[in-house]
Formats: structure tokens, C-alpha cells, sequence
């Protein structure tokens, strides 16, 4: 009997490591070229709006791929479907890395694509797996994205300056799902081809129809859509104030780990709790009060780059943890990540181009300041909605029609 239980623990223990390191790839891949932003733009004398497509191609591939993750995950097996995703995340770093205008567009859109199977399955693997668990390992992968994501962006720049080039700092990045492929390994030996769940139909149509799925769908989406404005432009608004590149750079290397935080108790809090419409608001909120104090009072960035990256990490943590407390099954889960990252990653792909138009037209950054506070008050309103203790009802059961 000890010796099942210590296989199980070692078992579980793989998995556990195993996503965490999947995790460490899925922001710091496609948000440490942040920093290398304004070199990349020099180097091909590109507009601010050209620029700002490298940060929407990985949304678009979020947005198109999303959808097809969980019927990929059912023909394939979970486990090797995210191996396959860590591949072509490695891929996309090599084709972008070239030093060439078309490839390095080409593989930021291969980058998305293995990201955005890694963000839809995770949330299905943890709802599979770990189903008591749910609030506290999103944290814990929450957590795990935004430290990556912090030393990568901390790391770039001194690289890019230190003889290597932003292409050379770009390929730096790929240690990250190197590592995770490695540790990964085991996990293939685990592919149940009927993984989630063999009522893919039914959960679909429950999913498109319903209110619940579409409010969590929404606040997901808006706070994608303001953290990737911020995250793309974060760098260039502070060049603009005065900041050096290496600033700036380590500013937004401390927005991503403040993003982190929020993984240290919020899924403990979570799991403690039934109705998250409070803390899902008060998180929104923070995010407008930072953009606001970016706008008005830029001396004090890092006190306003800390308090966006705790409520933009926060609500990250909450809406992915709707997806499994709103579920009633493994295949919903991912089900629902898919429409919430389709959607959302659709809406969130316009706003880095659009703001980055704006700023090329009013020669400021202001208004994109402006737009963001006032998307996180809507953001607010949909996660009051989202955060009700509530489930999403299949067409085949009775019940609430949410």
C-alpha cells in the first residue's frame, strides 16, 4: 500500500512540476520582446502601429487556435498535445530570432500558436487531475507565469546590449520551453486519447449559449485586452517620460512579477469563498487606477506599474479560476478556456495596433491611457456577473438556463 502511495505522490509531483514549467512558457516567450520593442522598430524603421502588430499576431493565433485545442487535446491525448504545443513555441523563438522583418513576424504568429494550446489545456489538465484544487494551482500557475515572465523581461535588454543584438536576446528566451519539454517527458507515456470528456457537442452548444460563459468570456477578455496594450506598450510610454531603455525595461520586468503576487494567496482566498464578485471588482478598479496614475503622475511609475500588475495578475488568476468553478465537467473547462481565449484574444488583438495608432496620431500617449482606465470599469461590471456562485447548465440538464 506505501509503495502505490509514494508511486502516486511521485506521480502527482511530476505533473504538478510539469505544469508548472509549461507555465513558465506561456507569457515570457511572447512578453519579453516587449522591452526589445523600440530596438526592434529602429533596426526596420517601422511605425509605432507596425510595431504594435508584433504584439496582436500572438492574439489572432490565440484567438484562431483556441477553439480547436480541446478537440486536438481529444484526437491526441492532453500530454502530448502540450508537448507538441512547447515544440512550436520553440520554433516560432528559432524562425523569429533570424534577424528578418517577414520572420520575425512569421514566428511571433508560430510563438502564439503553441501558446494559445497551452492556455486553452492547462485549465482542462487541472480540472481533470486536480478538481479539489482548482483555485489553488491556477494560482500557483499564475504565479509561476509572472515570475518567468519578470525575468525575462529583466534579462533581455542587458543581453541585447552586451554584443548579442534583440535577436540574440529573443533566442536567449528559448531556455524556457526547453526546460519545460524536458520535464515534460514523462508525462507522455499518459495519453488517453478520451481525455476530457466524450460529449463534446453538448458542452459546445451549452457553452455559446450561455450568459454565465459569455460574462466570464468578457471579463477575461477585457483584461487581456488592457494587459497587452500595457504589456506591449508599457516600455515606450516610459522612454517617453524620460526613462532610459534599461528603466524601463526593469519596470516592466516588476509590473510581470507583481503580476506574480496575486498567485501567492488568491487562490487560498478563493477557495475559501463562494461569491468572488467583490475581490473580481475591486481587482478590475485597480487596473483603471494605474493607467490613470501613469497618465497623471509618471514620476512615481513604479508604484503604478506594481499596483497594474497585482489587479491585471488578480483578475487573470480569477477569470481563469471561472472557468473551472463556472464548469461542471473536465470537457466543459476547456471548452469554455477555449471560447473565453478565442474571444477574448480576438477582442484583445485590436487594442495594441489601435492604441499604438492613436499615439502615432495625438504624438502622446494619453488617450490610450484614457481607454484603458475606462475598459477596466467595464471590465469591473462583467467580472460583478462572472463572480456569482454559479454553474453553467448543459441543454441536456434542468435547471438555471445560465
Amino acid at each position: 500500500m506505501s509503495s502505490i502511495s509514494t508511486s502516486n505522490v511521485k506521480k502527482n509531483g511530476l505533473l504538478l512540476l510539469g505544469i508548472l514549467m509549461i507555465a513558465t512558457t506561456l507569457r515570457v516567450t511572447f512578453t519579453g520582446a516587449a522591452p526589445l520593442l523600440d530596438m526592434i522598430r529602429a533596426s526596420f524603421s517601422l511605425t509605432t502601429a507596425q510595431t504594435g502588430v508584433l504584439t496582436t499576431l500572438p492574439l489572432l493565433a490565440f484567438a484562431i487556435v483556441s477553439p480547436l485545442a480541446a478537440g486536438i487535446a481529444r484526437r491526441f491525448g492532453i500530454e502530448r498535445s502540450l508537448f507538441a504545443a512547447m515544440l512550436v513555441i520553440c520554433v516560432g523563438i528559432a524562425v523569429r530570432s533570424m534577424g528578418n522583418t517577414m520572420l520575425l513576424y512569421s514566428g511571433t504568429a508560430i510563438i502564439g500558436c503553441g501558446i494559445a494550446m497551452g492556455n486553452v489545456l492547462l485549465p482542462g489538465l487541472i480540472k481533470r487531475d486536480f478538481p479539489g484544487q482548482v483555485a489553488r494551482l491556477t494560482g500557483a500557475y499564475s504565479l509561476t507565469m509572472g515570475v518567468a515572465a519578470a525575468i525575462g523581461s529583466m534579462m533581455v535588454v542587458p543581453i541585447a546590449q552586451h554584443g548579442y543584438g534583440w535577436p540574440g536576446a529573443l533566442m536567449a528566451l528559448m531556455v524556457f520551453p526547453v526546460v519545460a519539454l524536458l520535464v515534460w517527458l514523462p508525462q507522455l507515456s499518459n495519453h488517453n486519447i478520451s481525455t476530457l470528456s466524450n460529449s463534446n457537442a453538448l458542452h459546445n452548444r451549452g457553452i455559446w449559449k450561455s450568459a454565465l460563459a459569455w460574462q466570464v468570456t468578457l471579463f477575461l477578455g477585457i483584461n487581456s485586452l488592457i494587459y497587452y496594450v500595457v504589456i506591449g506598450w508599457l516600455p515606450s510610454i516610459l522612454i517617453s517620460h524620460g526613462y532610459s531603455e534599461a528603466q524601463a525595461g526593469s519596470l516592466h520586468g516588476l509590473m510581470q512579477l507583481a503580476t506574480a503576487a496575486p498567485g501567492l494567496f488568491i487562490g487560498m482566498i478563493l477557495g475559501r469563498m463562494k461569491d468572488h464578485r467583490g475581490i473580481a471588482i475591486l481587482m478590475a478598479l485597480l487596473c483603471g487606477l494605474s493607467a490613470i496614475g501613469l497618465l497623471l503622475i509618471p514620476d512615481f511609475a513604479s508604484v503604478w506599474v506594481v499596483i497594474f500588475g497585482f489587479g491585471s495578475g488578480a483578475t487573470m488568476i480569477l477569470g481563469l479560476t471561472f472557468i473551472g468553478l463556472r464548469a461542471n465537467s473536465a470537457h466543459q473547462a476547456a471548452a469554455l478556456s477555449g471560447m473565453a481565449q478565442c474571444m477574448g484574444y480576438l477582442l484583445a488583438a485590436f487594442g495594441p495596433p489601435m492604441m499604438g495608432k492613436v499615439h502615432d496620431l495625438s504624438g502622446q500617449w494619453s488617450l490610450p491611457l484614457l481607454g484603458c482606465a475606462v475598459l477596466a470599469c467595464v471590465m469591473a461590471v462583467f467580472g460583478g456577473f462572472a463572480g456569482r456562485d454559479a454553474q453553467i447548465i448543459s441543454p441536456a440538464q434542468p435547471g438555471h438556463p445560465s
